[in-house]
């Protein structure tokens, strides 16, 4: 079994990260850090400290009313994609620890499309 990092948790939720194929488990918040641990495998988990993160990314749809997944940037790994029961709660829990300035919402279809059209026209 692997050891967490936290010493107190703030928040335990089911939830599904998205790396090459879905996997499903909980997700816990605590004092020390963000991590996954899957439902199946005890192995396969993903332990996050809060001095690692650099940004949240959340998915925003129809004005804030619904958040279908969140990511979470690291400053030295990468981003890892999450999706989880009650989002609102999650990114509440996270925004105690990370600064709220580095909690930003993606691009939307149609911000995409315009800088690439952009970026085409730019070229040429």
């Amino acid at each position: 079994m692997v050891q967490s990092l936290n010493t107190k948790v703030d928040l335990v939720i089911d939830a599904t990260v998205f790396t090459g194929f879905s996997e499903y488990g909980k997700i816990m918040i605590g004092d020390k850090g963000f991590e996954f641990y899957n439902s199946r495998d005890s192995r396969k988990f993903i332990q996050i400290p809060w001095e690692e993160v650099d940004y949240v990314i959340a998915s925003v749809l129809l004005k804030g009313k619904w958040i279908p997944r969140y990511a979470i940037r690291t400053k030295k790994n990468g981003t890892y994609t999450f999706s989880s029961k009650e989002p609102k709660k999650v990114l509440r829990a996270v925004r105690e620890y990370v600064d709220p300035s580095h909690m930003v919402s993606s691009l939307s279809f149609f911000d995409v499309v315009k800088q690439s059209l952009k970026s085409i026209f730019k070229k040429k």
